[in-house]
């Protein structure tokens, strides 16, 4: 057959793991904006439809929007694609800003941080730093 073969870089274990709990997530939150959004629509009283983004319909699409962005993450950071790389470094870097200094913003002081998210944080993105090299 004579032709080159193109070497396909290897998914870290690391990654694949993140990219599964990614898209587990995403669809955990696609999920909840169809049970919102489907719950606003028919006005089920009893189903309480509040969330961090508010209530009712605007609630269940912006979920749906994050929904939809987060399983795209994960199906690029699986496929090794830069751009789910560099969301992935900006969502966990803001999730270590967002744990450390939000504690510290609120008046706090540094024995309120929240150090276990902080941690997880801070791991997946020295992880993510680690393995670069498989994103480009």
């Amino acid at each position: 057959m004579g032709g080159y073969a193109t070497a396909v870089p290897r998914l870290p274990l690391g990654v694949a793991v993140l990219a599964v709990l990614t898209g587990i997530a995403g669809a955990f939150v696609l999920i909840a904006g169809f049970v919102v959004v489907l719950v606003a629509l028919y006005g089920v009283a009893s189903v309480g439809a509040t969330s961090i983004f508010g209530s009712g319909l605007v609630a269940g699409l912006i979920a749906l929007v994050i929904g939809a962005i987060v399983l795209a993450v994960a199906s690029g950071l699986w496929d090794q694609e830069l751009w789910a790389f560099v969301l992935a470094i900006l969502a966990t870097g803001a999730g270590v800003l967002w744990f450390i200094g939000r504690p510290l913003w609120d008046g706090g002081g540094l024995a309120s941080i929240e150090t276990l998210p902080a941690l997880v944080f801070g791991t997946l993105f020295v992880y993510l730093l680690a393995v670069n090299d498989h994103f480009w």
